[in-house]
């Protein structure tokens, strides 16, 4: 597959012009090394997770950075650590001479660890997901936006279980001392089950016979290494009795339609989680939206114990509140706002914008889309990042 503009590149752009390292986090597979390669192509490149190379490293890493000639990149740097004191050094000897390193990882707990004990002030940290549906019109529900399965979507029920065994093996052993993988693997299964759902640690613990915190460990696991978006009710509660917990969400798609054993848009149709899998989807065009263009991610739910509830609240800036309804069908009707408007009758101290997201769609369906007759507008996930600017 050709290379595919991101959105993220103009945030790299500037990063480059005012820090003398940038670090380029997210999950393995999204295209982070493909990125800083297209963009800066004079750029020497360093894979830190050969057995060799790690070994040379670790024996004297100040012969190894001194064999460098910047700008160099640094490729999976969670593997060698180390390297981020005489990194430090050689920067502050020249504090002013920007875009010289560029670091990828894979793990943003650890990679965070090393940052602020020995880097802070001195790189720009950036995150980057799986493609979203702004960035290529190959991005689908099914399948989602990891690279290599929109290359060949034909492989995709191949590449997700190749890349949860690599990503067990690799990512989660690195990080926690986890010893029965395959209770992980269930795990995983049945959190996918649960997508979009307020979460209940005791309700997954209790069937995978493990304790809430060896739980909360995971899931903590899944954030940090950006597998899954927790997505917090909103601070504010309007005069209302809010209910307290996340909701959950996977940040790609095509890996929980995988871990479901949805394999092809038709099933995915008939699917009872389809609307629970459109939900996660919106959320993650949100969350890549926000991270893509330097925003901090801002996404919460409503739900009040009457049983009001708003799948989304974005903060806008500027005293706006946006809030969302996802919607899993191409006809959008005039009852689908129901709860937004509701919600924003009790609003006072923003001013709201409201709107339905729904399946792309086409012809006349399309058109009754875009005619509601209410303050509310249909879009799809993708029209919605337009909004969210």
């Amino acid at each position: 597959m050709r290379y595919i503009d991101r959105s993220l590149e103009k945030e790299v752009l500037r990063a480059s012009k005012a820090f003398p390292a940038i670090l380029l986090t997210g999950p393995r597979r999204v295209g982070k090394t493909t990125l800083l390669k297209k963009l800066f192509p004079a750029a020497s490149y360093v894979l830190l997770e050969d057995p060799d190379v790690i070994s040379r490293v670790r024996a004297d890493p100040r012969l190894f950075i001194e064999g460098l000639s910047p700008p160099v990149i640094l490729d999976e740097i969670q593997n060698v650590p180390e390297l981020f004191n005489y990194l430090r050094t050689l920067i502050d000897e020249r504090p002013h001479l920007f875009g010289q390193w560029y670091f990828t990882g894979s793990q943003e707990a650890p990679l965070m660890e090393g940052i602020s004990e020995s880097m802070a002030g001195r790189v720009a940290v950036l995150h980057l997901l799986s493609f979203s549906a702004n960035e290529t019109k190959k991005v689908s529900i099914v399948h989602g936006g990891f690279p290599e399965v929109l290359a060949q979507p034909k492989t995709a029920t191949l590449w997700f279980s190749s890349y949860i065994q690599t990503y067990l093996e690799r990512d989660i052993r690195a990080i926690s001392a986890i010893k029965d993988l395959s209770t992980f693997r269930r795990f995983l299964s049945l959190l996918a089950a649960r997508t979009g759902m307020i979460l209940n640690k005791t309700d997954i613990a209790a069937p995978l016979g493990v304790s809430v915190p060896t739980l909360s460990e995971w899931l903590s696991i899944l954030e940090t290494t950006g597998q899954i978006i927790i997505t917090p009710p909103f601070f504010e509660n309007f005069g209302k009795r809010l209910i307290k917990s996340p909701k959950i969400y996977f940040a790609d798609s095509g890996l929980v339609s995988y871990l479901l054993g949805i394999e092809t848009e038709a099933a995915l149709l008939k699917s009872p989680f389809l609307g629970q899998i459109f939900e996660g989807f919106v959320a993650s065009e949100i969350a890549k939206h926000q991270i893509n263009t330097g925003k901090r991610r801002e996404i919460y739910y409503f739900r009040d114990q009457q049983g009001l509830e708003v799948d989304f609240i974005v903060p806008k800036g500027s005293g706006k509140l946006l809030v969302i309804e996802a919607k899993a069908t191409r006809t959008v009707r005039p009852n689908m706002g129901t709860a937004l408007t509701k919600l924003s009758n009790a609003i006072s101290r923003y001013k709201v914008e409201k709107y339905v997201v729904h399946l792309n769609s086409r012809g006349k369906e399309k058109k009754e889309a875009l005619s509601l007759g209410f303050d509310i507008k249909a879009v799809t996930a993708k029209e919605l990042t337009a909004c969210l600017a």
